[in-house]
């Protein structure tokens, strides 16, 4: 991939700028594409990873992150809180709710900690992983949103390994984002969120003009950090005449998988 590439993530805000009073509010970068007013979840998602890794502490690892989104995400304001729920030796747990600025309810979310040990080398699985060099850089893959302010796709660094394709149906996306919070430094989990929410909109198989696709929860199971700030998913979405649906997503970094990410989706088709 060229190394001439100019980069929207790196000149991008960040994610959220927080208030005064403690709540986050979001900046371009946040929005998603199906509102002008509301985020995309996978910003969302890093700040109740945040919250729930400065609940347990140093020590262990995040690895498991499951949100339920009840209602849409306000841009204009979010209050995130999370507190531990069981802490051992080997594993934590915690509890993390989302509210907008009316107290409404919108998040409610699990995390699962692991205590890390020094092992050596074990033996895992064989894979070959996406190659970055190899990537072509691209336009985010759902296209345009369905209003006309800025949204999350138009801050991203995107590329595509050879043959990925560009139209409906399962692909590999590599994704690159601005960093979270403002004046803060992401964790390797945070960075993940963001693109731990994007399954759907990798490998949608209608275009949203078409056909709504969007999620209800995430589950994101975390086995190893990522350590590069280029991350990958390998997507594909599962849809139902039910209105029911389903995206996975092997998620890796430039060294190879480091998580696995599910999504419900609602269908709809549009009005």
């Amino acid at each position: 991939m060229s190394k001439a590439q100019s980069s929207n993530a790196l000149s991008a805000a960040p994610f959220f700028s927080q208030r005064a009073d403690g709540a986050f509010v979001g900046n371009d970068p946040a929005r998603g594409p199906w509102s002008p007013d509301h985020c995309h979840a996978g910003p969302v998602t890093g700040l109740v990873a945040r919250a729930a890794e400065q609940a347990v502490g140093p020590g262990k690892m995040l690895t498991r992150l499951t949100l339920d989104i009840l209602r849409p995400l306000p841009l204009a304001g979010l209050w995130v809180a999370a507190e531990t729920t069981r802490h051992t030796r080997t594993l934590a747990t915690t509890s993390v709710t989302v509210h907008d600025d009316d107290g409404t309810l919108c998040v409610r979310a699990s995390s699962m900690h692991l205590v890390e040990k020094d092992l050596g080398q074990v033996p895992t699985a064989p894979v070959t992983p996406l190659r970055l060099e190899e990537a072509t850089p691209g336009d985010f893959t759902i296209g345009a949103g369905l209003h006309d302010r800025p949204y999350f796709g138009q801050f991203l660094d995107v590329a595509y390994p050879p043959g990925a394709g560009f139209g409906p149906g399962p692909k590999a996306m590599w994704m690159r984002t601005t960093t979270l919070l403002e004046g803060e430094e992401q964790s390797p989990i945070q960075s993940l969120c963001a693109l731990a929410d994007c399954g759907n909109g990798i490998s949608w198989n209608a275009r949203p003009a078409e056909m709504g696709f969007m999620n209800t929860d995430l589950t994101l199971h975390v086995h190893r950090a990522p350590e590069s700030d280029w991350l990958a998913s390998d997507s594909v979405s599962h849809w139902h005449g039910t209105g029911i649906g389903m995206s996975q997503s092997v998620l890796q970094d430039t060294k190879g998988p480091v998580a696995t990410a599910l999504q419900t989706l609602v269908l709809h088709p549009p009005t």
